[in-house]
């Protein structure tokens, strides 16, 4: 029973040893310090994780694009200096979590992944100064207050894992509680003026506003019937 007991321990010393190991080469860091961190690295080397498409939209200056939803993910990090740092970011920080350990298991010495991703990196004023209006303007998005009952604003992506799981009954919620609430959905990716204007760094964002104003806001995943006791 003893040396059953010590194998156990030793297992188990051996398993936190290895995962300390992999999350020591790993390194979550807010935007700010993101940035001085790339500022302070000859040729930093920038990964994009996101599709083609998102990265065609906007990407950090300097920033290769490698797919991890392809592939050819693995196969395309050889390109890369394994001993210098790597700084990896996707839209909110779900893929570039995976990818960063991936990374790790492919012996890549120091990564640094961007907390809230490119979406925080936005809302935090990071992103290049831009006149051009993507989506809705905010005069618009005011007009879409002007009515007598509450109005739930969903900011969405169709990307987003956790908005993927509330569309079926925000859609179903928009025709049950027509009479008493207005429910609009809004999609981050081609609303992005707004989102920075609103510095939204998180999907899915709510807000309830009632004769104008904000009476709720909520970020991430809420299921349908902690929603409705907000509606009420």
């Amino acid at each position: 029973m003893k040396f059953r007991s010590l194998s156990v321990l030793l297992i188990a010393f051996l398993m936190l040893s290895c995962n300390g190991q992999t999350n020591k080469s790993i390194e979550n860091i807010a935007p700010e310090a993101f940035a001085k961190k790339i500022k302070e690295t000859p040729n930093a080397q920038i990964l994009d994780v996101r599709t083609p498409e998102e990265f065609a939209s906007e990407h950090i200056d300097n920033a290769v694009n490698i797919n991890w939803l392809g592939n050819d993910f693995v196969s395309n990090t050889e390109k890369l200096d394994k001993s210098k740092p790597v700084f990896v970011y996707c839209k909110s920080g779900a893929r570039s979590t995976k990818a960063a350990a991936k990374l790790g298991e492919l012996g890549f010495k120091k990564i640094y992944q961007l907390e809230g991703g490119i979406l925080k990196w936005n809302s935090t004023g990071l992103s290049k100064p831009d006149d051009k209006i993507i989506g809705m303007c905010s005069q618009e998005y005011a007009e879409l207050l002007n009515t007598d009952k509450k109005v739930l604003i969903d900011f969405y992506a169709e990307w987003c894992a956790p908005c993927k799981k509330m569309t079926p009954y925000l859609l179903k919620m928009q025709k049950e509680m027509a009479d008493k609430v207005v429910i609009i959905r809004l999609n981050a990716d081609e609303n992005k003026t707004l989102m920075k204007e609103m510095k939204i760094d998180e999907l899915p964002t709510l807000i309830l506003y009632e004769n104008k104003e904000i009476k709720w806001e909520h970020s991430g995943f809420i299921s349908e019937e902690d929603l409705k006791k907000q509606l009420q």
